[in-house]
């Protein structure tokens, strides 16, 4: 199943929902709220990689994309969204390489988020809008002008990192054409 994403962006798709369902179970012993979430096969995938450090799941969310998405050949670059958090290594740029060295398309890790900026995923939308677009800047001296580039992401919720991406990559970096692909979208 794929989902149309709708945006700045000349073309974008989720690959499936994030979840299917998610119950309330009530507080845990440390005060947080605790559900039981059934995840979709790309959900669950996701899921293990950010939050298991599930390497192997690469291998596997590549696998899906690829059973049912075809032409990322026809890019000439894919470029991870910047990261949130800190890793020793980061879940989207694992996706982004693997897809790049299966099909030949250049890895680029062109995007960067300003340090000191946190996680922005519960707060106002236009506010987040507003430091996502301060925030993302080119990580380095990039001219994508005739490039059609894909912008991968693990997560759609709102759109806002992808459009602040986005922007970075036509204005910045004049890319021709961008294209997002999130694994996973939120049913929200």
């Amino acid at each position: 199943m794929t989902i149309r994403l709708e945006g700045i962006w000349d073309k974008g798709f989720a690959f499936d929902l994030h979840s299917v369902s998610s119950t309330y179970l009530g507080v845990n012993e440390y005060g947080r709220d605790q559900f039981h979430t059934v995840r979709t096969p790309m959900g669950e995938l996701v899921h293990s990689l950010k939050y298991k450090s599930n390497k192997g799941a690469v291998i596997e969310i590549v696998n899906l994309l690829t059973s049912k998405i075809h032409g990322f050949e026809t890019f000439d670059a894919i470029v991870p969204c910047p990261p949130t958090n800190s890793r020793t290594w980061q879940p989207v740029e694992e996706i982004a390489k693997e897809l790049g060295n299966r099909f030949q398309v250049k890895f680029i890790n062109a995007l960067k988020k300003e340090a000191g900026q946190t996680q922005v995923k519960d707060i106002d939308p236009a506010e987040r809008e507003r430091i996502l677009s301060e925030s993302i800047k080119l990580n380095g001296n990039f001219d994508f002008s005739d490039q059609k580039i894909l912008l991968i992401d693990d997560l759609y919720q709102s759109g806002s990192t992808l459009s602040a991406s986005t922007s970075v990559l036509k204005i910045q970096g004049r890319a021709k054409t961008v294209y997002v692909l999130a694994m996973t979208k939120t049913r929200g």
